[in-house]
């Protein structure tokens, strides 16, 4: 019985598939792990009154 070898175009779609698995992975973890100082971050605007835009004067 003679194995048919993996090549072509569906073996690098198999590996870039893969590869973009991985990617997504890295994202998503340093996403979450920058996702607490975010949120304070965030808490430390809003007491600050930080607003987007032009500011009035005083």
């Amino acid at each position: 019985m003679k194995q048919r070898r993996h090549t072509g175009p569906c073996t690098a779609k198999r590996i870039l598939t893969g590869q973009i698995a991985a990617i997504g992975v890295l994202v998503l973890a340093m996403f979450l792990r920058e996702l607490p100082g975010l949120a304070r971050e965030i808490r430390i605007w809003r007491m600050i009154g930080f607003r987007t835009g032009s500011r009035h004067p005083r």
